[in-house]
């Protein structure tokens, strides 16, 4: 804990410091990062702070020498592996300790084993692969890496058959194994295993990497880089999310938010399709109220392309978008600017009206470079997104727990119970936050929400204590609109509202009680002390499955805000100002407007970095844009955008240079402030002079858009002034 606190203090430290040199190298010593299985390579050199070596079996081996490989290019060099799969053939097949392992994968009802790859399962994690894994983790500290990353703690809500499980469930629930498929109960018991199993292993690896690491007089931190409880939910997968932040010497999380997890279809006014921004922006928001209370360090994931094969048009597009959605969290600045660099240069995908798969253009990977670059200089703000802020929607973990399979004929179709109550506000620029329930104990959890929204139609509280914070909350003053006609089969499952004593018919008569309420049929407003309950007899996916269903919901929304005194304020639109850089959104299918902005902007969307003077957005999109107006000691030359990465900045009287890296055979985009318009450049690479492809004053601006091919292991340029 005293290694947590002291990151939190060293952020508040540079928040409040600023230009301090000394806060702000420690600050960004780990401030980018990304993973990669292959060795080095000046094609994919992208310049981040950490690299985050993959695997020790991965892309042929050679751990140490893939290590060492980054290391000797001045990264900070650190270990991610998979926890539920991974190249692990040596363990499944017998190599490890001379014993079979297939027969521990993940299995399905119809005894089918869920692979991830040839001969590697899906692992119900049992003692002897965690002995293996630590075998892994023992061997990277060895190799020096300064943390340990284990990814994606997933156990699918369709598996949950098969020995292995049936095994577990004898140990844990001490009765005989039950058919998830044969009702509700055993659903619930299954996912509350198969949660706990990846908690419990976690937590014997993490334990493992703190006393091993500190035997050897060092402290190796521990992080999970894991999907959102929104997209794990969504996609019926197990995992144990909040509840990791409570392990002793666990360090932080890596929010895997990518196009992938993004463009899953939700619904809203009765039409199902992919709403990419929308779903990014409440899957990071999901992942900063997990964190937040806790005070874990949090890095966002974005990736320029995904593993599903689309086209390089729709990769830019919905790379734009999540991109921008990760930028709406002011109190988030480190990020994992990209997985699998090489398969990003190196690989080949589909172009619009081309047969032939083509590698990325030079124009894409200019605009990503500029993108993950300005990610270096992204500070933490204490700026606020436009719009109504304080209403909040409430989550827990047995979201995950009911999604499959089904039973009695009751379905939550994408989710639609979730996005009811999130999606009506966000489309009307609301900027709707989560809360999660499993943090109501912590007192920063709801000190900032006015009104809650919530719903058992697709969880259920996995204590009472949870109700007890809710009605201390409301009772103090705060509003809380339930939803749900409490009628699911979940309802029923054997829980503590039902047992030892308790005889509740669902979860929701528990916090009524709780809240001093006497629910009367057809009465929706009711006082519970300070505060105020509204209780709708609506399942929450009604509200965006039908046509036009949420407008009750916006009447009670508005009335439950309006009495805190504050105004509900509707648009189509974000803006959040972070230090120079102005980051927008126009929404659609409500009010399709475009938004105008008026300034000296740089867009760095655009691979040819213009200036513009006015910015218009249209609905469905999104602009990053540098502000020069708002530029740091304007008289000042420096490198305001730049598709590489800058350094060795020294600036003279008559002259100003440094060095600019970024990959091998892509090509270098520019925006420099300068006082006066330069009397002579030169770009240099081993003594060799380059050629530039851009070389454009422009004077009221005030910069130069200069341009040429990059090299990794750097240009030199120098401008005379």
């Amino acid at each position: 804990m005293k290694k947590i606190n002291f990151y939190a203090a060293l952020a508040a430290a540079v928040f409040i410091c600023g230009q301090n040199n000394v806060f702000a190298q420690l600050k960004t010593k780990e401030k980018t990062s990304f993973q990669a299985s292959a060795p080095w390579s000046p094609d994919y050199d992208i310049r981040a702070d950490i690299a985050m070596v993959y695997g020790i079996n991965d892309d042929g081996g050679k751990f140490e020498e893939r290590v060492k490989s980054y290391r000797d290019k001045g990264y900070e060099v650190q270990f991610m592996t998979g926890i539920a799969w991974g190249q692990y053939k040596d363990y499944f097949l017998g190599q490890w300790d001379g014993k079979k392992h297939l027969d521990e994968g993940q299995v399905m009802r119809n005894g089918e084993t869920i692979w991830h790859g040839e001969n590697v399962p899906y692992i119900v994690p049992s003692e002897n692969f965690l002995a293996y894994m630590k075998t892994h983790v023992k061997r990277a500290i060895d190799a020096g890496v300064t943390a340990i990353y284990l990814e994606e703690p997933e156990f699918w809500a369709r598996a949950g058959y098969g020995k292995a499980f049936e095994k577990e469930w004898q140990a844990y629930y001490g009765f005989p194994w039950m058919a998830q498929h044969e009702s509700p109960e055993a659903t619930y018991l299954s996912s509350k295993l198969k949660y706990q199993l990846y908690f419990k292993a976690l937590k014997e690896v993490f334990s493992y990497v703190k006393s091993y690491s500190e035997s050897k007089g060092k402290r190796v931190k521990c992080y999970v880089p894991t999907h959102s409880l929104i997209n794990y939910s969504s996609w019926q997968i197990v995992s144990p999310e909040a509840s990791l932040a409570n392990l002793e010497g666990m360090d932080g999380y890596i929010a895997q938010v990518w196009t992938g997890t993004s463009r899953e279809p939700i619904f809203f006014n009765g039409i199902e399709k992919e709403r990419v921004f929308e779903n990014a922006f409440l899957e990071y928001g999901s992942m900063v109220s997990m964190t937040a209370p806790t005070g874990r360090k949090i890095f966002f994931l974005t990736d320029p392309i995904e593993d599903r094969t689309r086209s390089w048009d729709d990769y830019k597009v919905n790379y734009q978008a999540t991109f921008t959605a990760q930028l709406l969290y002011p109190m988030v600045d480190n990020y994992e600017i990209m997985p699998w660099p090489n398969r990003i240069y190196k690989g080949k995908f589909k172009v619009e009206g081309q047969t032939e798969k083509q590698p990325i253009s030079p124009a894409y990977a200019t605009q990503m470079q500029i993108m993950v670059n300005s990610l270096n200089q992204m500070p933490l703000s204490k700026n606020k997104l436009n719009g109504s802020h304080g209403i909040g929607v409430l989550l827990s973990n047995s979201m995950m727990f009911q999604r499959f399979p089904t039973h009695a004929g009751y379905d939550d179709p994408q989710l639609s119970n979730f996005y009811g109550m999130a999606i009506p506000l966000l489309k009307r620029g609301i900027p709707v936050e989560t809360v999660h329930i499993e943090n109501l104990a912590n007192k920063n959890t709801l000190k900032d929400i006015n009104v809650l929204i919530m719903s058992y139609a697709n969880m259920k509280p996995l204590s009472a204590d949870y109700h007890n914070e809710l009605a201390k909350w409301v009772k103090n003053g705060g509003t809380l609109l339930y939803y749900g006609r409490d009628n699911d089969p979940f309802q029923n499952v054997k829980e503590w509202w039902n047992t030892n004593g308790n005889t509740y018919k669902a979860p929701s008569e528990h916090l009524f009680k709780q809240l001093g309420i006497n629910v009367t049929e057809g009465v929706i407003e009711y006082q519970a002390g300070k505060g105020k309950v509204f209780l709708v007899r609506k399942d929450p996916k009604e509200l965006v499955m039908q046509t036009n269903g949420d407008t009750e919901f916006l009447a009670t929304v508005k009335k439950a805000y309006e009495k805190s005194g504050k105004e509900l304020i509707t648009k189509n639109n974000f803006v959040l100002e972070r230090g120079p850089f102005t980051i927008a959104v126009v929404l659609n299918e409500i009010k399709d407007e475009p938004m105008i902005l008026n300034g000296q902007f740089i867009d760095l969307f655009d691979p040819a970095l213009p200036v513009l003077e006015q910015k218009t957005i249209q609905p469905g999109t999104q602009a990053y844009l540098y502000d020069i107006n708002k530029a740091e000691n304007k008289g000042k030359p420096q490198v305001l955008a730049s598709a590489s990465r800058v350094t060795n900045e020294v600036v003279g009287k008559k002259q100003y240079s440094f060095i600019a890296k970024s990959p091998a055979k892509t090509n270098n985009m520019m925006r420099i402030l300068l006082p006066v318009k330069p009397s002579g450049i030169t770009a240099k690479t081993k003594g060799q002079n380059l050629s530039l492809t851009q070389n454009v004053w422009d004077e009221k601006s005030k910069t130069l858009l200069l341009g040429f091919e990059n090299y990794s292991e750097g240009v030199e340029v120098s401008i005379n002034l």
